[in-house]
């Protein structure tokens, strides 16, 4: 199976995010804000990362701006979850190199289908 990072600073949706993809048999790692997200995607270069837009410190669009710029993460899926819905905030968030965008309330199980989808893209 695939490794996923998830990055939320709401504990609860981290943990639902993890148990749900980790039911699936995927290898999970967390964190719990922008920094710690980017420190473990450049450690652990995972199959695909799904992050929270609103954390302390660091954004998730910084961290998928950071992402974006690294030779090393730049081909990494990226869908960003967050309760962001506004056009203007969707617009921003495929301008810095999101692969998908879900707005928090979300269904897991569309989360499910969606992560499956890119992580059967080929390879670029």
């Amino acid at each position: 199976m695939s490794t996923i990072l998830v990055a939320d600073d709401d504990r609860d949706i981290l943990d639902l995010v993890a148990f749900k993809l980790g039911s699936s048999g995927h290898e999970m790692i967390t964190a719990t804000d922008g920094a710690a997200a980017l420190t473990e995607a450049r450690r652990a270069v995972p199959d695909i990362i799904v992050l929270d837009v609103a954390m302390p410190g660091m954004s998730g669009l910084d961290v998928c701006r950071e992402l974006r710029a690294d030779a090393v993460t730049q081909a990494i899926p990226v869908i960003l979850l967050t309760a962001r819905g506004q056009e203007s905030d969707i617009e921003v968030g495929f301008d810095v190199g999101a692969d998908d965008y879900i707005v928090k309330p979300f269904s897991p199980r569309e989360l499910q289908s969606r992560v499956t989808a890119l992580l059967s893209r080929p390879k670029a």
